[in-house]
């Protein structure tokens, strides 16, 4: 009797340790690269606890920032504006599917999202730059999509995304609207996640 139970709990552990688990939690980091529909480049960071409702789906809750330098359109072009800044905020909530149905350590999956998301595009002007006047400029805030894709090797994961963003203004420091802002990027990350088990058997 001793045996058999040594047995199942041996299976038990095996079982927790190398598969994920429906009804578990997750928190998912991820860091990448950002790049802007128009051209440009930038950088991205988001924190994602998540649940498995299933064994190969998750429901999440996305919060994440992007830092962008990007191409705008002006209104008019001035001749003492040297660069731009875009910085976008959001809270989305997600889904992923992954596709091994938990055989195997390498879990690829499609994913998407629905949220909301503050949007700061600023023209800098090296002359002028003031933090004051940078922290008083209007955001705007859009609801918006996102889609993404990747694969995730044990606790590891490598990922891709589009976020469909509306444009919006663009501002110079002082607050002036001199353009408009093109905010649609795609990002390319990195991650980990603690919790939820191992992807395999």
């Amino acid at each position: 009797m001793k045996k058999l139970i040594t047995i199942f709990l041996l299976l038990q552990i095996m079982h927790h340790a190398y598969s994920q688990e429906e009804g578990r939690f997750r928190f998912q980091m991820d860091l990448g690269v950002a790049a802007p529909k128009d051209g440009g480049i930038g950088a991205l960071i988001n924190f994602e606890p998540q649940v498995l409702v299933t064994r190969n789906l998750t429901l999440g809750l996305r919060m994440g920032v992007a830092g962008l330098a990007k191409e705008v359109t002006y209104y008019e072009i001035p001749d003492d504006y040297d660069g731009e800044l875009s910085a976008n905020s959001s809270v989305s909530g997600t889904a992923n599917y992954y596709f091994n149905y938990g055989k195997g350590k390498v879990a690829p999956y499609i994913g998407a999202g629905f949220g909301y998301y503050a949007l700061s595009n600023i023209k800098v002007d090296g002359s002028d730059f003031n933090e004051d006047e940078v922290r008083g400029l209007k955001a705007n805030f859009a609801w918006a999509p996102m889609i993404r894709a990747g694969v995730e090797l044990g606790k590891f994961r490598i990922g891709a995304e589009y976020n469909f963003l509306p444009n919006s203004d663009l501002q110079h420091v002082s607050g002036e609207v001199i353009g408009q802002a093109i905010n649609e990027y795609f990002g390319f990350t990195l991650g980990y996640f603690v919790g939820g088990g191992k992807w395999g058997r």
